[in-house]
């Protein structure tokens, strides 16, 4: 007690007195908090059992994804599924989701370090307001801790919302691995068997006569149809599963062709097989003229409706090039 010479007990003893009522307080607010946390887990928790995608509007989303406390990682697509709305992205899109997400919650390594939610526009339009959302669909990731960067935003433009993009994405963001598991879907093997057997019926019907195997043109016709497939992007389209369009949700306007070299939407790919049948056509048509023995006259209207062809719809062709590959200095007719 020497040390404490000359010191005033009762200074002392308040000082002790103070120091364990802050002990006590600290004590009490961590333990307050993991009772917040456990109790927000396991309403998550209770959500996730009933459906894979938990639905969300402002005060859950405030609640459950923004306040701390959080140990887990929340996935939130911000979606317009209303009818009225008249988002058909939207509802491509969360198809995907709603794979990707039963894929999360029947696996084996589910737990309740991850969740999968949704916020509709019509049922949180003041979080769309707050986080500065003008454009749906999008995908969101809210750490455990700290919060959301740049990269927690989905680039569904250029990668597409197909379930194993946003799988991968999910994985760099939260180092969860989840493996896509789609329901069987048959369409495919059922359209191959009646195309199958409608051939296989054909052949039989024509087994007399089968000389149209032979035809040049019938082959080539269906020769450039697969190329015309495959250079409007189609294979592009299978693997990355981009959106067919995309509307504006503030102005309504709906654009058909995307604005970057990096990505396409579906009718984007539709509207550039058709611009080269239409050349090819023209080509076609010049080739006729050029090689026919009929009537002059008739050989001169071919010509012109072939360059017609040709110079037209190359410079449609070109016109969405240049608005693709922004700085591109060459035109022709429509700029």
């Amino acid at each position: 007690m020497a040390v404490f010479k000359g010191f005033p007990l009762n200074l002392l003893f308040a000082s002790i007195l103070l120091i364990l009522l802050l002990c006590i307080q600290s004590g009490g607010g961590q333990k307050k908090k993991e009772n917040m946390l456990g109790e927000k887990v396991e309403q998550m928790m209770e959500w996730s059992s009933r459906r894979s995608v938990i639905r969300m509007n402002g005060d859950k989303f405030r609640r459950f994804v923004k306040a701390p406390p959080r140990n887990y990682s929340v996935i939130v697509m911000f979606t317009a599924l209303q009818p009225q709305r008249q988002c058909s992205v939207c509802r491509q899109a969360n198809e995907e989701y709603q794979v990707l997400a039963n894929s999360w919650r029947y696996s084996s390594a589910f737990s309740n370090k991850l969740f999968f939610t949704v916020v509709d526009y019509d049922e949180g339009a003041d979080v769309f307001q707050q986080l500065n959302m003008n454009s749906a669909p999008t995908f969101m990731h809210f750490p455990a801790k700290g919060k959301p960067k740049r990269a927690d935003t989905f680039d569904l433009q250029r990668i597409g919302f197909a379930s194993e993009q946003l799988a991968k994405w999910i994985a760099d963001r939260t180092d969860v691995q989840i493996r896509v598991f789609r329901p069987p879907n048959y369409s495919g093997t059922i359209a191959l068997a009646l195309l199958v057997s409608l051939v296989g019926g054909l052949l039989y019907l024509r087994r007399n006569n089968l000389e149209f195997i032979y035809n040049k043109t019938g082959w080539a016709i269906a020769a450039l149809c697969v190329v015309f497939a495959m250079t409007s992007g189609q294979m592009w389209n299978h693997i990355r599963g981009p959106p067919y369009a995309h509307k504006n949700p503030q102005n309504g306007q709906v654009s058909y062709i995307h604005g970057s070299s990096q990505a396409q939407f579906v009718a984007e790919s539709h509207i550039i097989l058709l611009l080269n049948a239409a050349i090819t056509m023209g080509m076609v048509l010049l080739n006729e003229a050029a090689t026919s023995k009929g009537d002059v006259g008739k050989r001169r209207i071919i010509c012109l409706v072939g360059l017609g062809l040709v110079v037209f719809f190359f410079s449609f062709l070109l016109s969405i090039f240049r608005s693709k590959y922004h700085g591109y200095p060459y035109s022709f007719l429509i700029k």
